[in-house]
Order: C-alpha cells, then structure tokens, then sequence
C-alpha cells in the first residue's frame, strides 16, 4: 500500500476489529454478514451497522443494507496490514519474549493499531534477525529464556 492511500486512512482500534473481522469472514466463508460479525464481535447488530458506514465511508468496504459486506482493494490491503502486524506481534511476543500463545494474541491485537510502520518494520526484522540466530546458536535461546526466570 502507497503512503498516499494509507494516510488518507487512519481507523480507530474498533474500526480496525471490524475491518479484520470481515477479512477473517470473507476468507472462511466468502462473504461477511452483519449477524455473523455481531456475534464474532459480541456487539449488537446496531453497533455492526454504524461501523460498517464508517468503512464504506472511508472506501474501505461494500455494504448495502441486507447484503453480504465486501472488501474494496483499499479494504483488503488495510485488513491485510491490521493482520499481518498482529502475527508478526504475537509471534515476536510468544517465541522471543516467551508469553503464553492467549497472553501473546492478547496483547498483539492491542499492539497493532497503535503501532507505526516504522516500528512495525523494525520489530519484523529485529524478530527474524533473533529467531534466525536462535537457529545458529541453540544456547543463545536458552540464555533468552533465563532473562525471564
């Protein structure tokens, strides 16, 4: 995604829930539904629906009332960024600060609507650069592992 398009979008953690939600949907089941997301979400279907405008507002979503919600191309980049920062997130915090796979998503799914591209970037490189040398030298894991202790 360029910086222009990403700029003009800016979403609440909220907002960003929603938009992930619907990704996740349309990928098992090929579309997403107000009910199905309310219930995901544990929102009512009110809340769904003030959302689901917001996206279409933003451009990043295609809803009509009672038909299934689509995602723009715009929609399915920032979905795909949103998720892409929660695994390198959970993976980081799970396999290099050695948290608990609950407390890692937990925590990862707070961590990426705040978190800067830049930070991101670095974050993503920093967790391949330790894990790769993890790999090379099995003590150096260990002596991670006993910073925790």
């Amino acid at each position: 995604m360029d910086l222009k398009e990403k700029d003009l979008v800016k979403l609440s953690e909220s907002l960003g829930d929603y938009l992930e939600t619907i990704y996740n949907e349309i990928l098992k089941k090929n579309e997403a539904k107000v009910t199905d997301i309310s219930n995901i979400l544990n929102v009512k279907k009110a809340s769904v629906t003030g959302a689901l405008i917001s996206l279409k507002n933003k451009g990043l979503i295609n809803y009509e009332p009672y038909s299934s919600i689509t995602l723009t191309e715009l929609g399915k980049k920032v979905a795909f960024d949103i998720i892409q920062k929660h695994k390198v997130m959970s993976e980081f915090l799970e396999n290099i600060l050695n948290l608990s796979k609950e407390e890692a998503i937990e925590n990862a799914c707070k961590m990426e609507h705040i978190m800067s591209d830049v930070m991101f970037s670095r974050m993503t490189k920093f967790s391949v650069f330790i894990q790769e040398m993890c790999k090379k030298d099995p003590e150096l894991k260990q002596k991670i592992l006993k910073l925790y202790e």
